[in-house]
């Protein structure tokens, strides 16, 4: 089984992001396909930047469902009030945290929404997965590569 721990959040938080919604979950091709798009957009129009500037500089990679609709976006920690961003709230209480590793910074979150999203959440039978959602940030690690960690909220499962 993969190593993964669990952490408690105190309090509530919010993201402020730019993302994309989906109409049919299971098109892998076509939502990897809005949400590059998506992600090129906010990049090159500056609104990204202008985000990671208003925050600690962190860029968080983020599923939620909105309105019934998975979503998809990239954003920071905090509350901004930035057009066109939407502000996510995640709610206190028990996390899965799921950490990786790699050398290649652009695919190293995808990598490990796979692996949780994959078969990992199915092997975990004590905790289960609650959402709303999830974010993953990846960052410099001091060898070259790059360090990233997914956080899920989930609930105990009692006996």
């Amino acid at each position: 089984m993969s190593n993964y721990s669990i952490k408690t959040i105190s309090e509530n938080y919010k993201m402020t992001a730019f993302g994309v919604s989906f109409e049919d979950f299971n098109d892998w091709a076509g939502n990897a396909a809005k949400t590059a798009a998506k992600k090129a957009e906010i990049t090159e129009n500056g609104k990204l930047a202008e985000l990671l500037a208003l925050a600690d500089g962190q860029q968080y990679q983020i599923n939620y469902v909105i309105d019934g609709k998975a979503w998809r976006g990239f954003g920071v920690m905090g509350d901004f009030n930035v057009e066109d961003a939407v502000v996510l709230e995640f709610l206190a209480g028990d996390y899965l945290v799921v950490a990786g590793t790699g050398s290649d910074k652009d695919s190293l979150a995808d990598e490990i929404t796979g692996k949780v999203f994959g078969g990992m959440l199915q092997e975990i039978t004590d905790y289960k997965y609650v959402g709303p959602g999830n974010s993953t940030f990846v960052k410099a690690a001091e060898n070259g590569e790059f360090y990233g960690e997914m956080w899920l909220r989930v609930n105990k499962v009692e006996d």
